[in-house]
């Protein structure tokens, strides 16, 4: 494994897997440019070095080989922009050597989306519904040989690879992992996937203590192994949104028409015992802002989070739990925060979940370490505007997610070794 700032790129191809999956209105515009601007400084440093380089990445899920609402040629001039060159472009991915074999020190090229191939995911697509075992296998079997010759082709265009896409580090994908077994020596993370691993390290490896984790969501089942995988590392462990009122029901407290997986009262329960066997302080709401429908401009009130009439559903917590919240999280020296406190797309529900980003902030501001990670709780640090006061904001979701279940991931495991 090289580090990318030893590295001398001049002359040399270098590969680089981003994730340029980005939001696009109805006219191919660039909603959201997040992730391409997070990938520049890695794509600069080997411009600078003279370097040529080959920028690779999928966009959304296509099912066919091309699938024009699918296609990267739309943010080439956005990232040519940034990048501050002109950045030319591989309408086929897997047919480029032409075009890059054109390519001076110093430029750019961009393929087209890797997805357009299923070699890229590994899988057959089109399989009837009605196909036989047998068939399954070997279609299975010829992917896999398919996916071998594909990783081979997009290995030859390079004489390095850089993966800056931790988005994709879950995934065992022709150019997220194996691909990296065709350069044993010039493999290395870019300065975005670097800081991912190293956010990682800090919170599940090396925490600093108290070490807090804040984990909303309205469904335990989706968060059990993460929080499994917790309740084995941290000092406290706050439950908010919507899995509350799951919590709440399961210790006989009446919840309105809250969300709640009434098939999960057990397994609430269970991680209540657990957290106590791990002498982990699990941290429960007390109380909540409740609303007569499910709508920013619904009736509210507060009341005891256990005590919600029917008719009425919890929206957000009261400012009992905020403060029991915040003071927890002030007191912490390592923060993970993944999911708010409740429905903060509407403005009335937004107040619980600012109140946790205000303490992260304030920790932060008084030595902690803090990562945010999980698309709604980035989206909350964004829209609180406080994400240049936290420690670090993951781009990476189920990426994340399965780091801290304390997965291997492929992509990262491709290049550490």
């Amino acid at each position: 494994m090289q580090n990318i700032d030893n590295y001398d790129f001049k002359g040399k191809r270098a590969f680089v897997r981003v994730d340029f999956n980005v939001p696009l209105d109805d006219n191919f515009n660039i909603t959201d440019d997040t992730r391409i601007r997070a990938a520049l400084p890695t794509l600069k440093k080997i411009l600078a070095d003279g370097g040529r380089l080959i920028i690779a990445s999928h966009l959304g899920r296509p099912k066919k080989n091309p699938d024009p609402k699918f296609s990267l040629k739309p943010i080439l001039a956005h990232v040519s922009q940034l990048l501050g060159v002109e950045v030319k472009f591989a309408a086929d991915c897997a047919n480029a050597q032409n075009e890059i074999a054109a390519l001076k020190d110093g430029e750019a090229i961009l393929l087209e989306n890797l997805r357009f191939y299923a070699e890229e995911e590994g899988k057959p697509r089109g399989l009837a519904e009605d196909v036989s075992d047998e068939e399954k296998a070997a279609a299975k079997k010829e992917m896999k040989a398919a996916q071998k010759e594909f990783t081979k082709t997009l290995a030859s265009y390079a004489d390095c690879y850089v993966n800056d896409a931790f988005g994709t580090a879950h995934r065992a994908h022709a150019s997220t992992a194996l691909i990296a077994d065709y350069f044993p020596n010039d493999k290395m993370f870019g300065y975005l996937m670097g800081k991912e691993v190293s956010a990682v390290k800090a919170v599940m490896a090396d925490p600093k203590r108290p070490f807090t984790a804040i984990m909303g969501g309205s469904k335990v089942s989706s968060k059990i192994d993460i929080i499994e995988n917790l309740l084995q590392k941290v000092d406290n462990l706050i439950i908010a949104g919507g899995m509350t009122y799951t919590f709440t029901k399961a210790l006989g407290g009446k919840i309105g028409n809250s969300i709640c997986e009434d098939d999960k009262l057990e397994l609430a329960l269970d991680i209540i015992e657990k957290a106590k066997e791990n002498n982990v302080n699990l941290v429960l709401a007390d109380d909540a802002k409740i609303a007569d429908s499910f709508s920013n401009d619904a009736n509210t009130q507060f009341v005891a989070v256990g005590e919600i009439p029917d008719g009425w559903e919890g929206l957000d917590i009261g400012a009992k739990t905020e403060a029991k919240f915040a003071e927890v999280i002030r007191n912490s020296k390592t923060i993970l925060w993944n999911g708010p406190t409740g429905v903060f797309e509407f403005e009335n529900f937004t107040h619980g979940s600012r109140t946790v980003a205000e303490a992260i902030v304030e920790a932060t501001k008084n030595g902690a370490y803090s990562l945010i990670g999980g698309g709604d709780s980035v989206a909350c640090i964004n829209k609180f505007g406080f994400a240049d006061a936290v420690s670090y904001v993951s781009t990476g979701g189920g990426a994340l997610l399965e780091a801290i279940e304390g997965k291997v991931l492929p992509g990262i495991a491709a290049i550490q070794g």
